[in-house]
């Protein structure tokens, strides 16, 4: 009897035990599952005719500044070091641009800091100073506002510079500057300069030519890094649709020996007007970090996620309040 007890308790603490592993098995489960998806109910499982999604996106309040300046690059395809790059400048008052070749990365980064920190670089003097004139050419134009003015630059032959070395590169191809040329008119904008960092390819790294990045500063002291949006356009729409698959994985391979992703110089495309979801409703807001622009007012409210690229939605802001929205339906009534 004795031995047939101690085998029956055995029994059951085994029960017990399994039951118990069991257990802790279905909580590590229901960790993992409300871990991956939080504790509001998974999308795939909600209900299809939920009006609105508890949705925790930060909407950022915006302040609209108006930039004085534009500048892009005519015909990259063609541009070189030894052949030069022709610039198209787009600015509202009357401006300089100024191109320094061979631009210093750490004095062009220690200048950006200065402007934060000291002294406000407004003027090419002031953006030379803040580099040491570590460059090593320079050349400046006169742009009259409001024309659209094809500008040539070149580096002069008896410079005898083919590359700038190679990756990782101490000097920047060229630097572009556009500053205001009337004294007066830096009172006006909270914008008061504009410096592009522009690739040029060489023999030594052959990336196709385009903007790295482009930074406005403010006369309060900040700069910013102007982003691109990302739209959606037709499949016939697309400009680099002409490239072929050997230039597109060269082009890939060496943006990714410069630390940059293709996404950060992905040319602008044509612009739809028309929300991805509801196809009816005018696009209105950006998404981060992807910086999509696809959803109406109407449609913002549904998705956590981006519908163009599915990454999750930290923040959103509006490029054009309700107000100014019903403005622009009155003029084109």
């Amino acid at each position: 009897m004795l031995v047939l007890k101690g085998i029956t308790n055995k029994a059951q603490h085994t029960s017990h035990r399994t039951k118990f592993q069991h257990l802790l098995e279905l909580c590590i489960i229901l960790f993992l599952f409300f871990f991956r998806f939080g504790w509001d109910v998974p999308v795939i499982l909600r209900n299809s005719e939920e009006t609105q999604f508890n949705t925790r996106v930060f909407k950022k309040q915006m302040r609209q500044v108006k930039n004085p300046f534009g500048l892009e690059i005519t015909n990259p395809s063609s541009a070189s070091i030894t052949t030069g790059i022709t610039l198209t400048t787009d600015c509202l008052e009357d401006s300089l641009l100024t191109c320094y070749w061979g631009c210093s990365v750490q004095k062009f980064y220690e200048a950006l800091q200065k402007h934060f920190y000291c002294f406000r670089i407004s003027t090419p003097q002031a953006l030379e100073d803040a580099l040491y004139s570590e460059y090593l050419y320079q050349e400046q134009y006169f742009i009259k506002k409001d024309s659209k003015e094809e500008i040539y630059c070149q580096l002069p032959r008896d410079t005898k510079i083919e590359d700038f070395g190679s990756v990782p590169r101490s000097r920047y191809p060229l630097v572009a500057l556009l500053t205001l040329a009337d004294e007066d008119d830096r009172e006006i904008y909270d914008i008061i300069s504009m410096v592009s960092v522009i690739h040029i390819p060489d023999k030594t790294y052959k990336l196709s030519c385009r903007i790295l990045y482009q930074y406005l500063l403010l006369a309060q002291g900040q700069f910013h890094d102007l982003k691109q949006l990302f739209m959606s356009a037709n499949s016939n729409s697309n400009p680099s649709s002409n490239s072929s698959p050997g230039e597109k994985s060269t082009d890939r391979s060496l943006l990714e020996k410069a630390g940059l992703s293709e996404s950060e110089v992905e040319p602008p495309e044509e612009n739809s007007k028309d929300c991805v979801v509801c196809q009816n409703g005018t696009v209105n807001w950006v998404l981060l970090p992807c910086r999509h622009t696809c959803l109406c007012d109407g449609c913002v409210r549904y998705f956590q996620q981006c519908p163009m690229c599915r990454q999750f939605v930290q923040e959103s802001f509006a490029l054009c309040s309700q107000k100014e929205q019903e403005k622009d339906k009155l003029k084109a009534l």
